[in-house]
């Protein structure tokens, strides 16, 4: 079983924000795969489906950022879930934006929805797929992240969106995490 977690805020108001960009490429993903992530459970939304025989779950945490551990540790406990099969795809404002980064685990590196899944897992031990937001010297963070993209931001973001998705596809198919970051991590 794989359970595949992206990070966002609930809410029209938080919608196609820089911090939503979990949530950006787990739509793009179920529509890719033909699925509806709308099933209301766990403090989320989510949707369990077979692809090529394995058993996968699509998880939105619908806590807030700061608050997503609570959602994946209960559909993590739920489905027995271990760590090893659990990706998290999220937004970092130190990458240029739509380059991403896959890791097989480390830090939160100062992500407070990965502090929480940190916390709640109590492992550091996930895979997770990092997409790039940028950041602006002259902005706040907290009204960098939750403001909106621009559209060439848009323009530079959308063919990350796209690898994430196929990152995340070839390594549901694969189970191949090294394989993955060799072919995604350009």
């Amino acid at each position: 079983m794989k359970l595949i977690i992206g990070l966002g805020n609930p809410g029209k108001k938080y919608d196609q924000t820089r911090h939503n960009t979990g949530f950006m490429v787990m739509d793009a993903l179920a529509k890719k795969l033909n699925v509806s992530i709308d099933t209301k459970k766990f403090d989320g939304l989510y949707t369990k489906f077979k692809y090529h025989g394995e058993d996968v779950i699509l998880l939105k945490p619908q806590t807030y950022m700061n608050e997503s551990g609570q959602s994946v540790s209960q559909v993590m406990k739920y489905f027995k879930v271990d760590s090893d099969d659990v990706m998290v795809v999220y937004d970092d404002m130190d990458m240029p934006t739509g380059k991403l980064r896959i890791r097989l685990k480390g830090s939160a590196g100062g992500h407070n929805g990965i502090k929480s899944l940190i916390a709640h897992m109590h492992t550091q031990e996930f895979k997770r797929i990092r997409v790039g937001i940028d950041k602006m010297k002259h902005y706040d963070t907290v009204d960098w992240v939750l403001g909106h993209f621009s559209i060439p931001e848009m323009q530079l973001l959308l063919p990350g969106i796209d690898k994430a998705v196929d990152a995340i596809i070839c390594w549901i198919e694969t189970d191949d995490i090294n394989k993955v970051m060799n072919q995604y991590n350009v």
